[in-house]
């Protein structure tokens, strides 16, 4: 039995600007507004392969000893843009991205909890005690 969806979860208005860049937009059904930046985007993927590198990266950076003040400098990535764009059924974003990935299908679900607002952080991304 599917577990039942959080209404505050269910988008009711879904704006994807593809050609400026400027990111993603959505209002939720309780009146709610998120905006993503496709860059924020890229760095939440949820797909399979996507969340094994983050899992691999937090391992070694526990494991790895602190760099301390010389800590070596990071290679220069371009930021990710979007290259296009499909809604999912009713429940679903997938966005091809000029890194050449566009495996993430990105539910409404996963966007609202990882919405970058402090409200939404508060809501939906703290523990339970």
């Amino acid at each position: 039995m599917p577990i039942p969806l959080d209404p505050r979860k269910k988008a009711a208005a879904v704006k994807i600007h593809v050609k400026t860049g400027a990111g993603v937009d959505i209002t939720w059904a309780d009146g709610h507004a998120s905006h993503y930046e496709f860059a924020y985007l890229r760095d939440e993927c949820p797909c399979a392969t996507c969340n094994d590198e983050r899992g691999k990266k937090d391992a070694f950076a526990a494991a790895a000893p602190a760099a301390g003040p010389f800590a070596p400098l990071p290679m220069f990535k371009p930021k990710p843009r979007a290259q296009a764009a499909t809604v999912v059924g009713n429940y679903a974003v997938q966005i091809s991205f000029t890194d050449g990935h566009a495996t993430g299908i990105y539910s409404y679900d996963h966007l609202r909890t990882i919405c970058p607002c402090a409200e939404c952080a508060k809501a939906f991304r703290t523990a339970i005690p």
